[in-house]
């Protein structure tokens, strides 16, 4: 049985569109863009993301070394197509042990990666960039501004997790790393690759699933 869409915000159940509304809503946050079932990684499952989405999606090139490709996520349907995308990656800490991230793109609203986060609302929040930027990441793709740098901000959430955050070509760009100490690999110099259009994707190399997709 294939499973269900649920809420970006909170993974929870959703009314499906109606002759009474087209809208996907939950009964706690309302009208939503419905979370889709996590996509194994794999090139398959990258043409179909790549086939429906409106919003970047992110991944660091070259990758950081021993890292891998391990899914990816989607907020949208087919009449919506994709408007928040995660892409996850899994690979060692640098301070020892397994770590995983989600990077994710997503129009402003969406709360797919707030929820990640562990934040309540579905966009970081006023006055989280009203300090200097913890982290500045360069972009690359043919919709990026050449030599693009995104500023991004350190943002109060859950303990167990590192979490950055800023805009990147009119849409919220967030890294969450686990555990909390994976957050160092930001520190590192790191360039953000979109691979929307033809000729972007390079040989990505794949590993086993990333649960934290479907958390």
């Amino acid at each position: 049985m294939r499973a269900e869409p649920t809420c970006p915000r909170c993974v929870g159940p959703l009314r499906a569109p109606s002759v009474w509304s087209s809208d996907w809503t939950c009964p706690v946050h309302g009208a939503v863009l419905p979370r889709q079932p996590s996509k194994r990684p794999g090139a398959e499952s990258l043409a179909a993301v790549l086939s429906d989405t409106r919003v970047p999606v992110w991944t660091p090139w070259p990758l950081p070394h021993g890292w891998l490709i391990t899914g990816f996520g989607t907020a949208g349907d087919e009449r919506t197509g994709v408007r928040g995308c995660a892409v996850a990656l899994s690979g060692p800490n640098l301070l020892g042990g397994p770590a995983d991230m989600l990077l994710i793109a997503e129009e402003p609203g969406v709360g797919l990666g707030a929820h990640h986060a562990g934040l309540d609302g579905p966009d970081p929040g006023a006055g989280f960039d009203s300090v200097p930027p913890q982290v500045k990441v360069d972009i690359s793709g043919p919709r990026a501004t050449p030599g693009g740098t995104v500023s991004m901000w350190s943002v109060q959430a859950a303990p167990d997790r590192a979490v950055y955050v800023g805009e990147a070509m009119g849409n919220w760009l967030w890294a969450v790393l686990w555990p909390a100490t994976a957050g160092v690999l930001m520190l590192e110099p790191q360039t953000l690759l979109d691979l929307r259009e033809p000729g972007m994707e390079p040989h990505l190399p794949y590993g086993a699933h990333c649960g934290r997709l479907d958390e």
